[in-house]
Formats: C-alpha cells, structure tokens, sequence
C-alpha cells in the first residue's frame, strides 16, 4: 500500500445482491456521486468518509460480480478498477469486500480471487441476520485467522456494526501506528495446481508489458475471454498456439475445473471450524413468499396488481403536492408581473421561465413517488421475482431475463437502462434490448402522461376507492411500451440479430425489510436529477421556446393594438387583450413555421401549437409540457391571474369554437409520446454502447413512424366512435 500522503482509495467490490449498494449509502451518505471512466459506460458511484482518525478515504462502489473471470462490459470495469488498469481512476489502495453472510460458501469464491491480487483487504459479513434467522453460526474471528484478513460481521440495512468496521478500515489505510498494511499473506491463499502456475510463468514471459499473476491467470483459464483478448493483443504472433497448448496440459480437466476444485477446497478449508449450519434447511419465510410471487399464474397476477397499486399512489399521494408546487408558482409568477413592468423582461421570466421550467417541476412529487417504489421493490428483494417471471416472457421473443433488468431501469430513464444492458454478455441480445429499451415509459413520460389524463380522463374510482380510471388509464400507457416492445424484439431476433436467447441463471436474494435510508437516498437522487435536468435542458429550451414565440415584433401591429386598447370599452378589453396575445403568438416565428407543418399533424387532431411543441421536444420529452406551457401563456395575455395548464388546454378552440383538446387528441398525444424517441441523450448513449450512429437512427426511424401512425389509428379510431 502506498503512503497515507494522500486520500486512500478502496474498491467496494462483492457478488449481486450482498447488500452493496445498503453498505455504501451507510458509509458514505450524501457524499457521492455518479460517473463514468473515459472510454467505458458502465456507470460507477464514488463516495467519501472521515474516519474518527481523521483519515479521508475514498470509496468505489465496483459493479456486482461473481469473480474476476470477466465477461460482460460491468464485470471488465470491476476489474480494471481493481487491479489499477483503468485510464484515469486512481490506484486502489485496498479492498472492502462483502460477502452474504446466508451464502458464504459461494461468496468466498470471489474473495479467494482478491486474496491474490496483493492489495490489503477487509472482508464485510452482511446480511447476518438472514444467516441466524436460517440458524448458520458462524465464527468470524476463525474465518479471519484461515483468510490472512479482518472479517467484520455486520447487517449494513440496520446499521449495526458499522463502528468496528470504520476501525477496520482506519486499520487497512494504515493510520493506526504499528499496525501492519500488508496484504494476505501467501500461506493463506488457495494454493493452485501446478498446471496453472506453469501455465502462468510462461504466459508472463510471453507478455511485452507487465502481467500480473491475477491477469495471467485470467487469460489462461478463460477462453474467449476479455483477459485473453488483451493478452493477445500485445502478444507475439504464436502466443495463441502456446495457449492452446497450455489448455490441454492436464487430460483429464479443464483448466477451469482445475481452478474451481482448488477454490472449493480452499473453501471447504476455511469453513471446517468457522461455519456450523443445519444440514437440511427448513422452508423460510422467502420459500414460502416465492411460492406465490414466482407462480407462472399467481405471481404475474401479483406483479400486474402491484404496479397498479403503484400508478394508484402516485395519483392519490402526489395531488395535494402538485397542487402545492402550482401555487408557490403561481404566487412567484403574480409577484413579478407585479415588480416588473410589461415588455419582453416581464415575458421572459413569467410566460418562459416560470410557466414553462415551473410546469415541469409540478411533477416532481409524482417522479419521487415513482422511484420510491421503484427503490422499495429493488431494495425488498421482489424485483429478481420479477425477472425470472419475464424471462418466461422475453424468451419467446428471442431475449432472456438478463433483459429485464435494463427494461426495468428503463422505465426510470433509458440511459441508465441502456448502458444497465452491458451486463448482457451475446453483443445481439445485448443490441436488441438498447433497441426497445426506449420503448419503456420513462419518468420523462411521465410528466406527458399526467397532464393529458389528468384534464381528459375522468376521476371515477372502484373497489371502494383503491383503483382510479386515472391510475389504470397510466398503467395502460406503461403497458403499452412494452406491448409493443415484443413484437419489436421478436422481428429484430429473427432478423437482423438473429440468435437463440443464452440460458437465464439468477440467484433468489431472501426478501428483506427495504433500508430507508438506501431507499430515500435513490429518491433525493433521482428527484434532484429532474430538477438539474429542468434548469438545464429545458430551461435552455423553454427560453428559446419563448423567443420564437415572442418575436418578431412589428412597430405598426403593436400601435395598431394600442389604438384598439384605447378605443375598447372596459368590458371587452379582456378579450381583445387576449385577441392580441393570440395573434402575436400566430405571427411569430414559432407561429410562421406552425403553419407549416400544421398539414402534416393536423391527421393525429393536432393544430400548429402541438406539432411545435412536439417537435421543441425532441432534446427530452417532457419539454412538450413547458413548451405549451410557454405559448399558451403568450397566447392567453399577460395578466396576473394564472390558471393551470390543464384548465388552458380544456378551454384552448379552433378558430370556429371547437375544442382542440378532446379525448382522442389526448390519447393520440400521449400514444405518441409512449413510442416516440424523443430523447437526445438516449441516442447519443445508443451510439456509445453500439460503436455505431446507424442503431441510433435504426431507432429513431421506427420509433418516430410507430409513433406518427399509433397517433394517427388512435385519434381517428376515437373520432369514429364518437368520443
């Protein structure tokens, strides 16, 4: 380990679902953040905490693994991080590695690996209460003495233990004088057959540049390999012969065989006096839970009845908020009407700033309601339910339930979904799930979805109030994406991404009491995220928005409007005053280029107005509400009392009287916004993921034509039925 001159730098590294992401968020608070190394994707988080030493230690929190044996872009990045090969990261100085302390035999597997990277480690014994609950005993201080490292036992979700922990760790930074940083010794590692260390000599005099005996190892064992195609890259022409040759130096096993017998009996070792367990285990709580949950029947019933129930709260818990956020805007728009004298200023900041950035962030409750229960699912253990539930399902299109993740991440935003599908290791199953990933409702949808439904969907309630027409008409439009991302990813998999789905192997976690402080953590996240994304994109859009809308304003109209003022008796000056408002909105550039592209969306029952909007959209889809927001608050005036979006839009007419806003123009909208790929940031993250603009714009063709004629269907379909 190097000096403790500077911050240290520890790699939180363990398998999925070993309560990682809990130990994070307990050590680190607030005090991390999200990022990507140059050259990859795969997102990482880091995070800082202050020891009572005083010492300053920065924490990687690595993508989940199973060992170093890495195949998928997540698990190249854990190891790259790891042994210090990744451009840009610092060096590691440490290991806090966690291990399910109900699965110990398993997670070990990955801890003997890191033994032998030479960095000091700490080993984290999670999740031992699940462990008692199913009557393993097991003896930390043994473990610690066989493994040459501390082990800590603790419940990370019950912040139990974390103080010893912290005294571990200002052990590994060496901050505690006299105490030794010296990594696990060589007599506790797993000692390798003599296949393999030959084969690990040769392969590092084979190598131009430094092998490390971890690299080495990996490139010999895993065929076909990201280690073995590095190594081969910087190797002589004959290398691939000479590792051929390596491979079959026992007869009888595989090299891998080799390693995992020798793993295993490592294992095995360490366990003798340190692990003491039932020999048959008795159905728990978990067992009996899946029984149901996992019901090809009963379970996908469970799962369709929880996210109605979700979509249910989000409308009953997130009104009285909405309304809230509605009026504080309401007031701050009214107050600077009332500092601000009328002009271009007084239009800015109230008809751009605040009516469009401010009908945005009226979501917000409904997007922290959403990734609440998004983070209570994943945090409670159902969500690995409900991959194995959809993978029934994703196999008959061609995929598999590694895709559900990426789905499922996708309804937050398609970005981190995207780049989540880098855990698929087959590159066509991997590009067929970017593709329809967007077809997912994401919370930029969301905001679309709420408006629309909440002004044209009546507020009828069933079962005694527990279901809305308004919640079942949101599940609706989330089910769509997904109705229509099957057919999608069946013609891609029989088409251009041919291939049979790989086999689906997932491992159960036992259910458990969600951690609040990891769930209200992703909530402050994922809201200020939305909030950022409003001051950002769509404040920049809002403001261009606005100027399109306002400008140009001609010397001779505006004196022609003062002498109507002038001349109008008081009871009429409100309507004309409106009369004008709507004929600069008509002749303003926005206005100009409405009309013409009008023709062509006047199909789908939209006028000039919406077709702007939609198109102001294309940065990030929620930016249709701020744009409307924007014009129709140019178009109503600028008087002081403000109404709300919904209530504008009820009342915006056609030049003859009729409503423009009717049900089926509501649900062509939203039908619209449900398959378009109206997301900047998505297409840019396709094309980084594939190493290609021609998936990208294989997307946005499909996605833009699904979306113009499901408009289309759906509003002539409505119009024809009478609605």
């Amino acid at each position: 380990m190097q000096t403790p001159s500077r911050v240290q730098t520890l790699a939180l590294i363990g398998n999925p679902n070993t309560g990682k992401t809990t130990l994070f968020n307990a050590l680190t608070g607030l005090s991390q953040q999200a990022g990507n190394y140059p050259g990859v994707t795969v997102e990482h988080k880091v995070g800082t905490l202050t020891l009572a030493t005083g010492t300053t230690i920065e924490l990687v929190d690595l993508p989940g693994t199973y060992s170093l044996a890495a195949h998928s872009p997540d698990e190249m990045l854990a190891v790259d991080v790891l042994l210090s090969q990744q451009q840009d990261a610092p060096p590691i100085d440490g290991i806090l590695a966690i291990v399910d302390a109900s699965n110990l035999r398993r997670n070990l597997y990955l801890v003997s690996q890191l033994a032998e990277t030479d960095l000091p480690m700490v080993i984290v014994l999670n999740m031992t209460d699940i462990a008692l609950k199913r009557e393993i005993i097991i003896d930390a201080e043994a473990l610690s003495q066989k493994i040459g490292a501390p082990v800590v036992p603790l419940c990370a979700h019950r912040r139990e233990d974390l103080d010893e922990l912290r005294r571990a760790l200002a052990v590994l930074s060496n901050k505690d004088p006299g105490v030794s940083d010296a990594p696990v010794a060589h007599q506790h590692r797993v000692t390798l057959p003599d296949a393999l260390l030959q084969g690990i000599g040769e392969l590092q005099a084979l190598a131009t540049r430094p092998l490390s005996a971890v690299e080495a190892l990996r490139a010999l064992v895993d065929e076909d390999s990201y280690a073995e195609n590095r190594f081969l890259a910087q190797a002589p022409k004959d290398a691939p012969d000479k590792l051929a040759i390596l491979r079959a130096a026992d007869p009888e096993y595989t090299l891998s065989e080799l390693e995992s017998n020798a793993r295993y009996t490592w294992i095995d070792h360490l366990l003798t006096d340190a692990l003491s367990q039932p020999t048959q285990s008795k159905p728990n709580h978990s067992d009996r839970a899946d029984q149901i949950l996992t019901h090809r029947f009963f379970g996908t019933l469970a799962f369709l009845l929880i996210n109605a129930l979700v979509f249910q709260a989000i409308y009953a818990w997130s009104g009285p908020l909405m309304d809230g956020v509605d009026a504080l805007f309401a007031a701050v728009g009214s107050s600077v009407s009332a500092q601000i004298p009328p002009g271009p200023l007084q239009s800015l900041i109230v008809d751009g700033l605040i009516a469009g950035v401010g009908g945005v962030l009226i979501f917000l409750p409904q997007i922290a309601i959403l990734f609440f229960f998004i983070a209570l699912l994943e945090d409670s253990g159902y969500m690995a339910r409900a991959a194995l539930l959809m993978d029934r399902l994703l196999t008959r299109i061609g995929l598999s339930g590694t895709s559900f993740i990426p789905l499922l991440s996708s309804f937050a935003c398609a970005v981190p979904g995207i780049m989540a599908a880098r855990t698929i290791e087959d590159r066509r199953d991997r590009i067929a799930t970017i593709l329809v990933a967007p077809l997912m409702s994401c919370s930029a949808r969301l905001p679309v979805y709420v408006l629309f439904i909440g002004a044209f969907v009546p507020d009828h309630t069933f079962l005694g109030g527990l279901l809305g027409l308004q919640a079942l008409a949101l599940l609706a439009f989330y089910g769509l994406g997904i109705l229509i991302a099957i057919p999608v990813a069946w013609l891609l998999k029989r088409t251009l991404l041919k291939g049979d789905p790989p086999p689906f192997l997932l491992e159960l976690p036992s259910y458990k009491t969600p951690d609040p402080r990891t769930v209200l953590l992703r909530v402050y996240y994922s809201g200020r995220a939305f909030v950022v994304r409003a001051g950002s994109i769509i404040l920049a859009t809002t403001i261009a928005m606005w100027a399109l809308a306002y400008f140009p304003r001609d010397a001779d109209v505006a004196e022609r409007h003062a002498i109507e003022r002038h001349a109008a008796a008081p009871s009429t000056l409100d309507a004309l005053q409106k009369q004008h408002a709507a004929e600069w909105v008509a002749h303003s550039y926005l206005g100009q280029t409405g009309r013409i592209i009008e023709p062509i969306v006047r199909p789908l029952g939209w006028d000039w107005r919406i077709g702007m909007a939609v198109i102001a959209s294309f940065p990030a889809r929620e930016i249709i509400v701020s744009a409307l927001g924007t014009i129709y608050s140019l178009g109503d005036g600028e008087d002081e009392e403000s109404t709300s979006l919904r209530t504008t839009l009820a009342a915006a007419t056609w030049p003859d009287g009729r409503p423009i806003y009717t049900l089926p123009v509501a649900l062509s909208i939203m039908v619209f916004f449900a398959l378009c790929a109206q997301c900047l940031s998505t297409l840019v993250v396709m094309q980084k993921e594939t190493g290609s603009w021609g998936w990208p714009l294989l997307s946005f063709t499909y996605m833009t034509i699904l979306a113009y004629f499901g408009a289309l269907i759906t509003y002539q379909l409505g119009t024809a039925l009478g609605f």
